[in-house]
């Protein structure tokens, strides 16, 4: 089985035993690396402001290309399991976390298929944020709407193309508000 290449986005924004959001990123990467994956290259850490805003406190996140040859589903599986052993609890949506990795893009791929692909992108807000979908879908459906996701994914995947809407990272990168971009910002000394 050949390897595909997985774009993965970390983020946390509350302490585990080993310290705090960059410690816990830090050692999640290593735990990435040491399963059925291999990291080809990670972005500097970002503090970046609570999503939603007031839902805790502030982030650190950052972005990885991943090699693996795992089928999508089962490499998704290996990123929870990682983030259980990290103390993740997924009880709140969009709620405060000790390690996230949310699994963005499998190369070119649109699961399960076009139309539920686009039925999870265009869910409204209020909707977003009561559900969750049944099974993967992929590209990550609101990764363009998501400064603290495409800020650190342009610094390792700048050329990257969204299959269903044909604009590289930098492309949807440059059309964020500018004001979302700048509240990213990279943490000194990473």
């Amino acid at each position: 089985m050949s390897n595909k290449t997985f774009l993965i986005a970390l983020g946390g924004n509350i302490p585990t035993a080993l310290g705090g959001p960059e410690a816990t990123l830090r050692a999640g990467l290593e735990t990435i690396a040491q399963r059925e994956m291999r990291v080809v290259s990670q972005s500097r850490f970002y503090a970046t402001p609570c999503f939603p805003k007031g839902a805790g406190p502030d982030y650190v996140n950052a972005a990885a290309v991943v090699q693996s040859a795992l089928p999508e589903d089962r490499l998704i599986q290996e990123l929870h399991a990682i983030e259980a052993e990290f103390g993740r609890a997924r009880e709140q949506r969009w709620g405060q976390r000790t390690l996230d990795l949310d699994l963005l893009a499998a190369g070119d791929a649109v699961l399960p298929d076009l139309a539920t692909y686009q039925s999870w992108r265009d869910l409204p807000l209020e909707e977003q944020k009561q559900q969750s979908p049944p099974q993967l879908i992929l590209p990550h459906p609101r990764m363009q709407e998501r400064a603290f996701v495409l800020v650190p994914l342009a610094e390792i995947a700048p050329d990257w193309c969204h299959p269903v809407l044909g604009k590289t990272v930098t492309e949807m990168l440059a059309n964020l508000p500018q004001d979302d971009v700048a509240e990213v910002v990279p943490l000194m000394g990473n």
